[in-house]
Formats: structure tokens, C-alpha cells, sequence
């Protein structure tokens, strides 16, 4: 019995260290620990370094045991490990409660403080959704954390690559404080994937501040740069092109009907930025800004548009009317939009015509998401086009909403629509198509 189980043992101890790191990297912390007590070689991979590259941990507002074990996993390897980290992220799902912000202070600062003493490579560092503007966070909680964290991207500046900061909501003088930390001690950052939006609280105009402006000058490399809306000026576009258009290819707005968004961005500005970074592609998300006037200031036609979406997240309103946009603001970019999404609560005006206009209009559109109020043959049209090769597009996903609540009968010409075009379908298309009954 020994001798036939012996080349099975053989053949698990002899198996590549690549092959093992591959397995370890599907485990979780709990397993990994328990895989390294299996024998000598195992524990060794335990330790090898491009296992603990990437990290993320996760905070819970009211954990329980299991999270709460997790938490404790993830925090001991991160600083057992540390040493090897390259990505960082922190999740706060719900980050409600004044007890939850001064443990999450304090834990933050051990980690961040042993990092900076072990660790000479973080590339990429996350955490989303702060909301440092919230009543839980108190004020002197709140300027630890701050303090903190802008500690550490001082440490982290040399190597830092990618951060994301979504959802801070800081007050204006405290963002300013944290971004600057990533140039303290050269004057300039190299950061080249920066994501603030949401970075800064509601209501505040950013885009007046002389601040802010001096803060964004210090950064000379960026490539990706995700922003709200009310961070955008004349200055800001200057700024990148002078110091980031040679590596600058995509601007990610996003657009609040919380956040201001009614300042004048010239177009001239917009010109001058396309023309030194010939790379450069802007993506816009509208989230209930839908008014024509809103976005006929918005949308100019000296932008490079390469996304847009608009979505009402279900409220409603009667000034919401999108045929002028959809025939007369969106059909501009029809030479480089790729990616449309369409999101629209509004039972006051059915858009297939325009939809499918646009559609042929837009040469170089490949994905079209839309929810709305249509007809099923709108779904017909559209693949027929398709199949007629008068349009490219390879992702299509529709939600058709409907007042009537039994949508037996709009499935049922919705099947037989798949039906007709399934050999274009399943060879070509990332396709979704279904009904959805509205009260």
C-alpha cells in the first residue's frame, strides 16, 4: 500500500513552484495558511512574493464573526507581507457610525505607518467612498485620517502610480491637502492614473479654485484622469495641456444634478487640449443633468468624445425631453463616438426613429445600451441594420419599458426576434434584450 502511494506523494513534491504559486493564488488567506503546513516546500511558496502583490481589504460597519475574521487576516498578512505589496485597496461598504470611522482611523494609521517603513514599491492604491463630509466622521477623527494618508502618499510618491480617491467627498482645502502630498517633495507628481471623482463635497465649485488649480499643476504625467464635473475649467484643460498633454489619452467626467454644473468651459479650450494631445478621448456620464440647455453647454463639439451616457436612475421629470439631444447634440461626435448608454425613465415621448438614426449616423458606435420606453420592432430594425452592415455594433443590450403589466405578448415577438437573427447573434454580438413593466 505504502509503495503505490509513493509515486502519487512523489509527484505532489516534486510539482514546480510555478505550478503551486498558480493554485495558491486562487486560495484565500485561511486556506493558503493551512496549504503551508503541508510540507516545507509549500510553506516556502507560502512566502513567495508575487502572492502577496495584490491586497484588498474590506471594512464592515456592523461585521460579523466571519468579517470580522477576514478583516483580521487580511491586516496581518498585509503587514507580514507588506514588504511585497504593489496594489492596494480598502473597501467601505456602508461607512455609517462614529465608533466605525475611529476604529477604521486607528487601524488605517498602524497599517499605513508600517507600510511606509517596509515598503519601497506600492504602484496602486484605492479607497473608495470615504465620504469624509458625513456627520460620522468627526472632525478631529476626520483630520487624522488625513493627516495620515497624506503621510503616506509623501512616502509613496516616488513609485506611486494609480490612485483612486472616489468618493472622498473632502472639503476643499482637505482634498487639496491630500493631492498635494504626492508632490511634497518635488514640486511635481508622477502619478499617472488619478481618479477624483466624487473627490470633493457636494455643492462646492471647485472649479473657482485657484487652490485646486495650483494643485493640479503639479501633476506633469497623467494619463488617465477620472473628475466631477465641478472641477473643470478653462484653467484646469490649460493645465493638462501644458504640463500632461504629451501622455494624457482619457478624461473621465462625470456630471451630478448634486454637484455644479452650469460654468462656462469654452470650446477654444477644449480645442487647444485635442490639439496637443492627439490621444486624448473624453468620456461623459450624465446622471439626471438630461435638460437640452444643460447639456447643449456641456457637450460642445471641440471635444473628443469617445462615451456618453445619460441616466435618470428612475425619477422622472417632464423637462427631461431627449429627442433635441438625441438629433441634434449627440449626432456631432458621430466621427468618434464609440460607446453610447441611454438610461431614461420618460413615458412622454417614444425615440425609435431617433435612436435608430443615430445609430447609423455614428460610424464608429460598437456598444449601445439603452433602457427606455420602445416599441419591440425597434429591436428589429436595429438587427436588420446590422445584419445589412449599415452600422458596427457588437454590443447591444436593451431593456424595453412598458406601462402594460403583462409582457407576455412583447417576449413573445422578442423571441421570435432573436430567432430571426440568432446566427447573427451568437457569432458576432454581446447581445441582452428583455421587457420590463413600469407602474
Amino acid at each position: 500500500m505504502e509503495d503505490s502511494s509513493n509515486p502519487e506523494q512523489s509527484s505532489w513534491a516534486h510539482l514546480p513552484d510555478v505550478c503551486l504559486r498558480n493554485i495558491f493564488r486562487w486560495l484565500d488567506d485561511k486556506d493558503r495558511a493551512q496549504a503551508a503546513l503541508v510540507c516545507v516546500k509549500w510553506s516556502q511558496v507560502m512566502y513567495s512574493g508575487s502572492l502577496w502583490r495584490c491586497r484588498t481589504i474590506a471594512f464592515y460597519n456592523r461585521p460579523s464573526r466571519t468579517q470580522v475574521l477576514e478583516l483580521q487576516r487580511a491586516l496581518f498578512y498585509a503587514k507580514k507581507f507588506g514588504r511585497y505589496l504593489e496594489h492596494l485597496e480598502i473597501k467601505l461598504p456602508n461607512p455609517h457610525g462614529t465608533t466605525f470611522t475611529q476604529r477604521f482611523q486607528m487601524v488605517m494609521r498602524d497599517l499605513l505607518s508600517h507600510l511606509s517603513k517596509c515598503n519601497d514599491h506600492l504602484v496602486s492604491l484605492s479607497i473608495q467612498y470615504l465620504e469624509l463630509e458625513r456627520y460620522f466622521w468627526r472632525s478631529m477623527v476626520r483630520a487624522q485620517f488625513v493627516k495620515h494618508l497624506g503621510t503616506f502618499l509623501q512616502t509613496m510618491n516616488k513609485h506611486l502610480d494609480c490612485l483612486n480617491l472616489k468618493g472622498a467627498r473632502a472639503a476643499l482645502d482637505e482634498g487639496c491637502e491630500l493631492l498635494n502630498s504626492l508632490s511634497c517633495l518635488t514640486n511635481q507628481s508622477f502619478v499617472s492614473k488619478l481618479n477624483i471623482e466624487d473627490f470633493f463635497g457636494l455643492h462646492l465649485h471647485v472649479y473657482r479654485s485657484s487652490l485646486f488649480h495650483q494643485t493640479m499643476s503639479k501633476f506633469h504625467s497623467l494619463v488617465i484622469l477620472s473628475l466631477s464635473y465641478n472641477c473643470l475649467s478653462d484653467e484646469l484643460l490649460d493645465i493638462l495641456r501644458e504640463h500632461s498633454a504629451h501622455s494624457l489619452s482619457t478624461l473621465n467626467i462625470k456630471c451630478h444634478i448634486h454637484d455644479p454644473h452650469e460654468q462656462v468651459v469654452w470650446g477654444m479650450s477644449w480645442a487647444k487640449l485635442a490639439k496637443s494631445a492627439p490621444k486624448l478621448t473624453v468620456n461623459f456620464f450624465f446622471e439626471r443633468v438630461l435638460k437640452h440647455d444643460h447639456l447643449a453647454k456641456i457637450l460642445l463639439v471641440d471635444i473628443p468624445v469617445g462615451s456618453i451616457s445619460l441616466r435618470s436612475c428612475y425619477f422622472n421629470n417632464p423637462e427631461w425631453i431627449m429627442r433635441p439631444t438625441l438629433t441634434n447634440l449627440i449626432p456631432a461626435y458621430h466621427r468618434v463616438l464609440q460607446k453610447l448608454t441611454l438610461e431614461f425613465n420618460n413615458d412622454c415621448e417614444l425615440l425609435d426613429e431617433e435612436l435608430l438614426q443615430l445609430t447609423l449616423a455614428c460610424k464608429r458606435l460598437s456598444y449601445l445600451k439603452v433602457w427606455a420606453y420602445l416599441s419591440v420592432t425597434f429591436m428589429e430594425r436595429l438587427l436588420q441594420n446590422r445584419a445589412e452592415g449599415k452600422c458596427i455594433l457588437t454590443t447591444i443590450k436593451v431593456k424595453i419599458y412598458t406601462t402594460q403589466p403583462d409582457t407576455t405578448e412583447e417576449d413573445q415577438l422578442l423571441r421570435g426576434i432573436y430567432r430571426r437573427f440568432k446566427y447573427l447573434i451568437d457569432s458576432e454580438l454581446n447581445y441582452f434584450a428583455t421587457t420590463c413593466s413600469v407602474d
